[in-house]
């Protein structure tokens, strides 16, 4: 029996610690094939490139394995990966593992993410990894547990249709951690502030800045679950059609 096919991508570029971490486990289930940014693409959320070339290089930081460098986003990785250097579907798209939680509202800003939610569109089981912790020097170890559990149930198990996985690990030891739990996105968001400041000429920049705040009490979230020491997994969809709102519309008879 074959090995199964495995794409992994992230958002923090090729030489990114989690992206690594995440190699090493995709290698130990299925023949793996690495396209990633050549630089570093946190916060592009769906963003693909239109108005420049995409260039494609070969890059043997991953040894044996089969990697690649993309000078576009997180989701040109997986278009290029699926249609051009690939051309064909893998059997599951990985991306991460992302330094900082993408827990709630942070999917829509996600690179990570967005990589994932790509996937979902062409129909492929994917799953986006993220650890709760922006240090460059943070342990992967936890999550690479999980990620190999989560991982092997994708490959033997029936994944959902049109839909992918945000999978949120929080900063703790592994003993620490509580277990798995399926839930849905917080009502989070940041609040937005911008700090003023001035270059060597004098002239006015600003740096976005801000707090990320959660807006619900509820023990059913993401956000809640990281709280209490669980990793989070939020099936996610790229249809954003508000549906309960199509009935209400429909009485304006516009």
């Amino acid at each position: 029996m074959s090995k199964p096919f495995i794409l992994v991508t992230n958002d923090d570029g090729i030489t990114a610690p989690g992206l690594k971490a995440l190699v090493e486990v995709a290698s130990e289930l299925g023949k793996v094939i690495v396209i990633a940014p050549d630089s570093p693409q946190s916060g592009m959320g769906h963003a693909i490139t239109v108005n420049n070339p995409i260039r494609i290089d070969r890059s043997q930081v991953f040894g044996k394995t089969e990697a690649y460098t993309c000078s576009g986003t997180p989701v040109d990785c997986v278009k290029v990966g699926i249609f051009q250097l690939l051309k064909k579907k893998p059997d599951l798209i990985v991306s991460g593992i992302n330094h900082g939680s993408n827990a709630a509202t942070n999917v829509i800003y996600s690179g990570t993410m967005s990589a994932a939610v790509e996937g979902s569109m062409e129909n492929i089981p994917s799953i986006g990894f993220s650890l709760d912790d922006f240090s460059h020097e943070a342990d992967f170890g936890p999550t690479q547990h999980f990620a190999r559990k989560i991982i092997h149930k994708a490959l033997n198990s029936d994944f959902p249709n049109n839909v992918c996985l945000n999978v949120n690990i929080p900063k703790l030891p592994l003993r620490e951690l509580k277990g798995i739990k399926v839930c849905r996105q917080a009502m989070a968001f940041w609040e937005d502030r911008f700090d003023e400041r001035k270059d060597p000429l004098g002239k006015k920049y600003y740096w976005l800045t801000g707090k990320f705040k959660d807006q619900e009490e509820a023990d059913d979230t993401d956000m809640a679950a990281l709280k209490n020491g669980f990793v989070s997994v939020v099936p996610v969809q790229f249809d954003m059609t508000a549906h309960h709102t199509i009935g209400r519309l429909n009485q304006w008879k516009m």
